[in-house]
């Protein structure tokens, strides 16, 4: 039975408009972003299949890309973007709304400004933030962005941009997109080339903080640095 021979109170725009989206389903609010099913299945059953893909997660559902959401019968691709931004709004929403810090005293404070933009991303980045000598944060950027095993950082981009702004101090972030946040090899090497640029000008690396779904390595607090 399509949504349309639906009771009007269970079609989920319907529920939307007059009970508010907090009372839909995930399935449901899915389904609102479908729009139409096909001849076999409502937009929210298409909604269904693709949560029971992920195993009801929507962290999972938030790494599909274009072309895996596009794999669901009933999903082609003006409605696999539609689900895409609609995540993405989602995750920049998260951000937005924690309390920013303008200083940073450890690693806590640097999992609460970037975990928000890094712990469901598919792919890596890596950020870096530069701090004066107060440790107030002077300016936070994306240094480069990879694929799912890693991603490349060039010494020579975080020093020029931390001498341009005479920072003091700085801090790498970087995300597995794994979900195991333990170092490799690779983070190790990087984060001594990184440490030993900045020492050539008289600055810190004060931390290097791998985040991943539920969990973060801080390597100042490892004693790596």
């Amino acid at each position: 039975m399509g949504i349309k021979e639906w009771d009007e109170q269970d079609r989920p725009r319907e529920k939307l408009m007059s009970r508010g989206a907090s009372e839909l389903s995930d399935a449901e609010l899915l389904g609102v972003l479908i729009g139409s099913g096909t001849p076999e299945r409502s937009a929210v059953e298409v909604g269904r299949l693709l949560l029971d893909a992920v195993g009801g997660n929507l962290v999972e559902l938030g790494r599909m890309s274009l072309a895996e959401l596009q794999a669901f019968d009933g999903i082609g691709p003006a409605r696999g973007v539609g689900i895409v931004a609609a995540l993405e709004l989602g995750r920049r929403r998260r951000a937005a709304e924690l309390p920013t810090t303008d200083r940073i005293a450890g690693s806590t404070d640097i999992v609460s400004i970037f975990g928000p933009l890094l712990a469901d991303l598919p792919h890596e980045e890596v950020w870096a933030m530069l701090l004066s000598r107060s440790k107030r944060i002077l300016e936070r950027f994306r240094v480069s962005q990879g694929g799912v095993e890693g991603t490349v950082i060039d010494p020579r981009i975080v020093i020029r941009r931390a001498l341009d702004r005479n920072a003091s101090g700085l801090v790498l972030v970087h995300n597995h997109p794994s979900g195991a946040a333990a170092p490799s090899e690779q983070d190790l090497l990087n984060t001594r080339k990184i440490r030993l640029a900045a020492s050539y000008f008289d600055m810190r690396l004060l931390d290097h903080v791998i985040i991943a779904d539920s969990e973060s390595f801080s390597f100042a607090e490892q004693g790596l640095l």
